[in-house]
């Protein structure tokens, strides 16, 4: 039909909240905390096809990608600029190999 589908993906490490959510009539199940904050405005920012990481998330994978300082950031909701990484490989975790291409 002429339509190119693609999704960016945003992901942040930290505390978040949670819990249900809402009135006696209608409950929600949700997660609330500046760190889901985090992780949807880099989600925004992320084109088709990229996997854009906070600073911490990067910190915990460091070991496990191959990733690319894409720098600050200043996203909406946050006072000063968001450090940010582009996830561009996976290494393998058994041999210690190099890194293998985003697919």
């Amino acid at each position: 039909m002429g339509h190119a589908l693609g999704f960016g993906i945003g992901i942040a490490s930290g505390y978040a909240t949670l819990g249900q959510v809402g009135f006696e009539h209608r409950r929600e199940y949700t997660a609330i905390g500046s760190v889901i904050n985090l992780a949807s405005r880099l989600c925004g920012e992320a084109q088709a096809g990229q996997i854009v990481i906070s600073q911490r998330a990067f910190n915990a994978v460091e070991h496990s990608v191959g990733a690319l300082h894409i720098g600050q950031l200043s996203l909406k909701g946050f006072n000063g600029p968001v450090e940010a990484y582009e996830v561009m490989s996976w290494r393998c975790e058994t041999t210690g190999d190099s890194p293998t291409q985003k697919a």
